[in-house]
């Protein structure tokens, strides 16, 4: 394919990548997607809810993310921060994190601002009391319609006008979340959308976090659009300028991650000695024509063909966790981040995947780094190698901090 006629196409599915959520819609299925596989995500849906609350730990229901002040390692402080306050809970690190995004004809953002509070792209915090959190379902499933429809509009805000929401997402505020709640480096994670122009997420992050001075509490991350043939080239820069880890989203980037296409993006990943972050599964609020990109059976290829490739699959799966521990169990270049996951469905994760193999990752700003790691303290309480593990040392062991 012809570099202008790939650039054009890359450009045209990262607009629909983003545009999408919103207006467009897709054929339903194919040999890559079928109705039984569209069905099993429904079910899941359903099943979790009538399920929650009846598993080990009980109901685990809060009023907000500032509601977690109510389990005993929280308190709220005098401003009505949510702070971590017991100093036996070991610092963290997170896999998975972002800042404020702008693309295509939105207008830079100040990433050097601290502003009052944090606008949580899903936010449980934006009345008081907080909409109820319930930390044994996937965490989609606290959210009303209102609030997801609110989510599509604010994503296409960042594409066409900016977002106020995506103003608040900068360097200081995450850094004053990660002081509160002890986590002591985040992994920044841009994604290369192919636009036409307005897509410099991953140069646009890493200035900014020189700029503050942010390193290394800020790890730098970078992407890159699948099947963009110069990728490998870029990939080598990226690990020049110090980039940790490489994200890519196949429902957002419009891939499947076993296409022969990706392997010498998979390649090049290998050699220069950076794990792939993808996101992964459905995570059941997208348009249901980007569901098939993330299927479990496509990853599997890639898990496979690159054993000299750290992969780790972001959300353990989402709401399809179940397909995603069979591939954890069998291939030990697998890791899970665990965000996302419920109370039980994560002490699923750490019987029968096991502790040593997962990774503490929050998708803020998303969601409060909170929202995961009080999860990790009610699955973890009484089991300290494991806590410590999850929260901080199985990300040492990847990035070669240990």
């Amino acid at each position: 394919m012809k570099r202008r006629h790939f650039l054009g196409i890359a450009g045209a599915a990262g607009l629909a990548g983003m545009a999408g959520y919103v207006l467009l819609r897709g054929d339903r299925f194919s040999a890559r997607y079928t109705a039984e596989e569209a069905e099993a995500l429904i079910a899941q849906k359903v099943h979790e809810v009538a399920q929650s609350g009846t598993g080990p730990f009980g109901a685990q229901v809060y009023q907000g993310y500032r509601g977690l002040a109510a389990l005993p390692w929280y308190e709220l402080n005098e401003t009505g921060r949510l702070v971590l306050v017991d100093e036996d809970v070991p610092s963290a690190i997170d896999v998975h994190a972002h800042l404020g995004m702008n693309m295509l004809f939105a207008p830079q953002i100040d990433l050097s601002q601290r502003t009052n509070r944090v606008e949580y792209m899903l936010d449980c915090d934006a009345t008081d009391p907080g909409c109820p959190l319930d930390l044994d379902v996937y965490i989609n499933a606290n959210f009303s319609d209102a609030a997801l429809r609110r989510l599509q509009l604010m994503s296409l805000a960042q594409l066409l006008h900016g977002s106020g929401a995506a103003a608040t997402h900068t360097i200081p505020n995450l850094l004053a979340e990660m002081d509160d709640c002890r986590v002591e480096r985040a992994q920044i994670l841009p994604i290369a959308w192919g636009l036409p122009f307005g897509d410099a997420l991953t140069e646009t992050w890493l200035k900014a976090i020189e700029g503050a001075k942010a390193e290394p509490r800020l790890l730098r991350g970078g992407s890159v659009v699948p099947g963009d043939p110069d990728a490998p080239a870029k990939l080598k820069v990226l690990a020049e300028q110090g980039i940790r880890m490489i994200k890519l989203h196949p429902t957002m980037q419009r891939f499947y991650p076993d296409d022969r296409v990706m392997a010498p993006i998979y390649e090049a990943c290998g050699e220069l000695g950076l794990p792939i972050l993808y996101h992964g599964g459905r995570a059941g609020i997208e348009p249901e024509f980007s569901h098939k990109y993330a299927l479990m059976r496509h990853y599997e290829g890639a898990i496979r063909d690159f054993p000299h490739v750290q992969f780790v699959l972001g959300h353990a799966g989402a709401r399809d966790v179940d397909g995603a521990i069979p591939l954890a169990q069998k291939y030990k270049n697998l890791w899970l981040g665990i965000h996302g996951q419920g109370v039980t469905k994560l002490d699923q994760l750490v019987r029968e995947v096991g502790a040593d193999r997962l990774l503490y990752g929050t998708d803020w700003p998303f969601y409060h780094l909170a929202a995961t790691q009080a999860k990790v303290l009610i699955v973890t309480e009484g089991k300290p190698a494991a806590r410590h593990a999850i929260l901080l040392g199985n990300a040492e062991r990847l990035f070669g901090f240990a």
